[in-house]
């Protein structure tokens, strides 16, 4: 069941509030941290609601939910990420709907993101899904593969890699994920210094309900957030 508008408002108050302490113990300022509204099985009509809160954008885990919301209007002016596990057979569907896909994980997807890009005549951009964490159960390049990936990557015509995206293993207390959050980050850094044609190191995508403050601490500049937003899935 969907949270009424001011139990939303009152909750993105709450986050940004902590968003913002996150950040400045980080030495960064509060409006360099994205929100994205994590907003899976959500109807269109509660995302329209969302919207004229204090969110920067939308992200959405199923390209049939993200195709209904964006063709409804649901968003309005603001972005929408494609954030779950993409299979080559949707990415028609998502290449122009999203204004980023944050889960390459592949050069199988990013050949393919980037023909249909190619085909539609625009610049898809992209994050490259990092598994942090080594689990069989998650999407996700190995940091040592990514160097390759990003090599093609750079070939690329029709793509732009922005950023990398993760999510780590489930964290049983606070503070425990700050460690592959901090890989991330090394990762991040290292990508960036190597200065590779079509590839710019801008955004840092990870923390969700549970971890997100550790995540900023740790240098993220987006953060994914459903739960703690929209209440809990049922």
């Amino acid at each position: 069941m969907a949270f009424s508008q001011e139990i939303m408002r009152e909750n993105v108050q709450n986050i940004r509030e902590n968003m913002a302490r996150a950040a400045r113990e980080s030495g960064r300022r509060p409006e360099d941290i994205l929100l994205c509204a994590a907003s899976k099985v959500q109807s269109a009509e509660t995302v329209a609601l969302a919207r004229e809160l204090d969110i920067d954008l939308f992200g959405e885990n199923r390209v049939q939910e993200l195709c209904q919301k964006f063709d409804a209007g649901a968003y309005g002016s603001k972005p929408v990420h494609m954030i779950g596990h993409l299979q080559t057979n949707k990415v028609r569907q998502t290449v122009g709907r999203a204004d980023v896909i944050q889960s390459v994980d592949s050069l199988h997807l990013l050949q393919a993101v980037d023909a249909e890009a190619q085909r539609r005549g625009l610049r898809q951009d992209i994050l490259i899904e990092i598994n942090i964490g080594g689990e069989e159960s998650k999407s996700g390049v190995a940091p040592q593969q990514v160097w390759s990936l990003l090599e093609n990557a750079a070939q690329c015509s029709s793509v732009r890699v922005r950023g990398l995206m993760s999510i780590p293993p489930v964290a049983e207390k606070k503070g425990q994920n700050r460690h592959y959050f901090a890989l991330l980050r090394q990762l991040f850094v290292d990508i960036a210094a190597k200065k590779y044609d079509n590839i710019s190191m801008d955004f840092l995508s990870m923390g969700m309900s549970a971890d997100y403050e550790d995540a900023i601490l740790e240098g993220a500049n987006i953060v994914r957030i459903g739960t703690a937003i929209f209440g809990r899935r049922y």
